[in-house]
């Protein structure tokens, strides 16, 4: 079969690979859409583990079922979750599945840049979900993200009539927005550098839409009644961002810090400041089972636009090309690569 291999941002190629030889409890999934995410993209994080195919927002076709297993048959359209947790331990247990040893440990093989991939016997237990017949293949590769934003905005401790501020509005921003939109927000004011994405934050949910700078908090202020943002969404890993946000929230509000920064980034927390506003800051990483199954449904329903999110469609062929555009960041939102293609 054909893959993507990556090597880094920059070289990406297209080779050849044995397609996997599925064990009697696992399943053979034929991928037919594959999203690339902004992590695919982080070199610091990617390039220790490479040559590697990456790849974990996907959906496709079951096309081959081992011996024992039950409830899958050949045909099933599926989304496949690529970490799952144990749903066992004590992290699983208290609801933080995402901090699962097991979580971890796990993945499919090889990547959903691949024609096919492997799905083990874990992550068919507890990774592997059912497409509704109404959602296109390309629709299901936003259910991983969606659920990631749908677990920050819990961790947040989501509360109607709240005004929200989003910093950065790439894909996770974006949803953010909408999922702040559906769940009862006031006003949601989103931030970033990029015009484009400001526009395509206003048409799917944000009330103002504001270029990123120095001196933010006085814009959200202008914006906003004279009042800060009683939730900030800081969904960058931009130190500068992230000071910003810090200085943007209101008086007994909270910030979720929902990207990763650079190693060894730091930012200095006014603390004194956080500790007498009684400012709540919190974070979220991955999705549970149950976040997974909320945004299939959302997206199921329309209630989550990701069809005006997709900016590019590729074939396999053309990942590398999928890949610049994401490094970039600058002409595309999502990415989706159809290996099939």
């Amino acid at each position: 079969m054909r893959v993507a291999m990556y090597y880094n941002n920059n070289d990406v190629r297209v080779e050849d690979m044995p397609v996997p030889v599925i064990g009697p409890n696992e399943l053979l999934v034929k991928v037919w859409s594959s999203g690339i995410c902004g992590s695919d993209v982080l070199e610091w994080y990617r390039l220790p583990k490479a040559p590697l195919v990456l790849g974990h927002e996907i959906a496709g076709e079951i096309v081959e079922t081992g011996d024992t297993v039950n409830g899958w048959k050949k045909g099933d359209r599926v989304f496949v979750s690529h970490h799952v947790p144990c749903n066992m331990c004590r992290y699983c247990i208290s609801g933080h599945h995402s901090t699962c040893d097991t979580l971890a440990a796990t993945t499919f093989d090889p990547g959903g840049f691949a024609e096919f991939l492997r799905v083990p016997a874990i992550n068919v237990t507890n990774g592997t979900y059912r497409l509704p017949d109404t959602m296109l293949y390309d629709e299901g590769v936003f259910i991983e993200p969606l659920a990631c934003v749908i677990r920050g905005q819990e961790h947040a401790g989501w509360q109607p009539g709240r005004r929200v501020l989003v910093i950065g509005a790439g894909i996770a921003g974006l949803m953010h927005i909408q999922m702040a939109r559906i769940s009862g927000a006031s006003r949601i004011i989103a931030v970033d550098i990029a015009e484009s994405r400001l526009n395509t934050a206003i048409k799917l949910g944000a009330d103002i839409a504001i270029t990123a700078s120095e001196n933010l908090p006085q814009q959200v202020m202008e914006h906003n009644e004279g009042r800060l943002a009683e939730l900030v969404i800081i969904s960058t890993g931009a130190p500068s961002a992230i000071a910003q946000g810090m200085r943007s929230v209101d008086r007994g509000g909270t910030i979720l810090f929902f990207a990763p920064s650079d190693p060894g980034a730091k930012v200095e927390i006014p603390f004194n400041e956080l500790w007498r506003k009684e400012i709540t800051t919190t974070s979220s990483y991955a999705g549970s089972p149950r976040d997974i199954l909320a945004a299939i449904e959302l997206i199921a329903s329309g209630r989550v636009n990701v069809k005006d999110m997709i900016t590019h469609i590729l074939p396999l062929s053309r990942t590398a090309d999928g890949f610049r555009l994401v490094a970039e960041a600058r002409e595309s939102m999502k990415v989706i690569v159809r290996p099939q293609e």
